[in-house]
């Protein structure tokens, strides 16, 4: 029962938290009005800029923050304990992620939908602009290389996966046609698409494709290649086409996995067979860090992750069709989020421990089935092991709802391919954009066409995946440094986002974000030195070199914007 009251209290505490200080923020701090013209309907041009329904876009912009990131992460930060897990993801996403993500959005849709590093040189100045882009820019490109192989790995560790994440494509381009061409209703459409995807998943229980190796190529270098040429296809269409119809579908897709998680959860709660397992503190785990500061760069997506500021001001900025919509979408995805991140704690926490399978066939149960998968840190933070544990632990609470084990597999395997899958999208179209920004900044607008970024942004992202070799897992050379880019990134948002209240509102409204942006720079910071003299220790000159790069770029954003605020006072006393 324990189990069953730590999700009930904390939704509840989700829901409340929209109501209250959602509605707070949305009305009294932002302002938001449905009199301000929003850029969708300012820029309308049928690829990029194009005004769409509340539901859909808020699909579209869930999918894309949330793909794996609220999966993997809290699936290694558990390892620290599972209480400093849940505090983190409900108090962080409450106070930090969701005035950050709704922030972002709020500052993109008034101004022209641009980047968070165009508006970032109007509020502070046209230095931060550069870098912000080289953040965004060096965070884009570990995302688009770094999902490609994750969504390659899952692909060889559950290739009953394989034909529904791909008919995904037909069956988005197919509800795109039905509600913008031929304006059918959007009810209509969605259920047609949702019931179509989950026929697949039943087909793809019983056909699953494996991928072989082509010469030297492994599986996983092929998927990559495969992904990587979708992905420049699916950036340059336009947007109502394929991109945000397919996240629309991954959002019920979501729903409709989550509800299976609640229920099992509840029913097995109640059977007694639902226990947590894990430790609620453990500050000594083999093999890892301190968990001060690292748990703050470990789990970032469903508590707080600075890649949300790069769709909200990318993607979902040009699509929103009422700037009131902006407290739904920004503030309320990254509770759903949150939601998302508290069902994995209780997958890994208590699920793994309902059964785990060893390597050499042994059935574990109970603490020794949590013990054995997370015995050190080496062992617990791969992406496959993560992910391993996350489906096994979901599938094993599902069973109680009379879904077969190897179905209960493949459901969360597809869920967890089809969102890196559209995370992967949403990051290529999004680096398109930044280019394209910088390039038209420093008066290079012949290279702002659209085909010639987003093979700049593919091409680049192919070189990092295959920098070590045909299996494509290259971006695994940089992965280590992706927390603290996505959380500096977080910072720098909450940075601006503080200016622009502070030149904007009167009294200390802008200490609701100047407040988590310190939290999360301290720690940060703190995280990029530790990590710095453990890549030096080590031998890893490439990671201590872009890592002392980002930290140089960190106390430097930092000292920007500092003096922003101070002179901002000034010039309103």
């Amino acid at each position: 029962m324990e189990v069953i009251a730590l999700m009930v209290l904390s939704f509840a505490g989700y829901i409340i938290a929209y109501h209250t200080y959602g509605k707070y923020l949305s009305k009294r701090i932002f302002k938001l009005s449905v009199d301000r013209i929003v850029p969708a309907h300012e820029f309308e041009d049928g690829l990029d800029y194009i005004p769409s329904k509340r539901g859909i876009i808020f699909g579209h912009h869930f999918t894309s923050i949330a793909g794996t990131g609220p999966i993997v992460g809290p699936a290694i930060g558990i390892i620290w304990g599972w209480i400093p897990a849940m505090l983190w993801i409900f108090l962080g996403s409450i106070f930090m992620g969701a005035v950050h993500d709704l922030g972002a959005l709020v500052l993109s849709l008034r101004n022209r939908g641009e980047s968070l590093s165009e508006y970032a040189a109007k509020y502070i100045n046209p230095r931060v602009r550069y870098i912000s882009f080289f953040v965004i820019y060096l965070e884009l490109l570990i995302i688009i290389a770094i999902f490609g192989l994750i969504i390659a790995l899952i692909f060889k560790m559950f290739p009953q996966a394989v034909f529904p994440v791909w008919s995904e494509i037909p069956i988005a381009v197919l509800m795109g046609w039905m509600v913008y061409t031929r304006g059918k209703s959007v009810l209509l459409s969605t259920i047609l698409a949702v019931t179509l995807m989950y026929l697949t998943v039943i087909v793809g229980h019983f056909l699953p494709l494996n991928m072989p190796a082509i010469g030297s190529v492994p599986a996983t270098g092929i998927w990559t290649i495969i992904l990587l040429v979708y992905v420049y296809f699916a950036s340059t269409i336009p947007v109502n086409r394929l991109l945000q119809p397919r996240d629309y579908i991954n959002a019920w897709q979501l729903f409709v996995a989550m509800s299976l998680l609640v229920l099992g959860i509840i029913m097995s709660g109640i059977s007694g067979n639902l226990n947590i397992v894990a430790p609620g503190v453990n500050l000594n785990a083999s093999g890892a860090p301190p968990m001060l500061p690292f748990l703050f760069i470990t789990i970032a997506c469903g508590a707080i992750s600075g890649f949300h500021s790069v769709v909200s001001s990318g993607t979902t900025s040009k699509q929103v069709s009422s700037e009131p919509d902006a407290l739904f979408i920004g503030y309320g995805s990254m509770l759903m989020e949150a939601a998302l991140a508290t069902l994995v704690v209780i997958a890994v926490a208590a699920g793994i421990g309902m059964a785990y399978e060893t390597i050499d066939g042994n059935i574990l149960t109970g603490t020794a089935a949590w013990q054995e998968h997370y015995a050190t840190w080496s062992a617990s933070k791969g992406l496959a092991s993560k992910i391993n544990a996350v489906v096994i632990g979901s599938a094993n609470m599902m069973q109680i709802l009379f879904i077969p084990k190897t179905l209960g597999i493949v459901i969360m395997g597809v869920f967890i391919a089809s969102f890196a899958g559209t995370t992967m999208d949403s990051a290529t179209r999004i680096q398109r954009y930044v280019i394209g920004e910088l390039f038209r900044d420093i008066k290079y607008k012949q290279l702002t066409n659209r085909y010639i970024t987003t093979g700049f942004a593919v091409l680049t992202a192919a070189i990092l995946a295959f920098a070590t070799g045909a299996n494509g897992m290259g971006a695994l050379k940089l992965w280590p440094l992706f927390g603290a880019v996505n959380q500096i990134l977080a910072g720098l948002a909450l940075v601006v986002i503080t200016v622009f209240l502070k030149n904007r509102r009167p009294g200390l409204s802008y200490l609701i974000s100047g407040i988590p942006a310190i939290i999360i720079l301290i720690m940060t910071i703190w995280a990029i030195v530790l990590s710095e003299v453990t890549y030096l220790a080590d031998g890893h000159i490439l990671l201590a070199v872009i890592n002392a790069m980002v930290l140089v770029l960190a106390l430097w954003m930092v000292g920007e914007g500092v003096l922003t605020i101070i002179k901002s006072k000034h010039a309103n006393t």
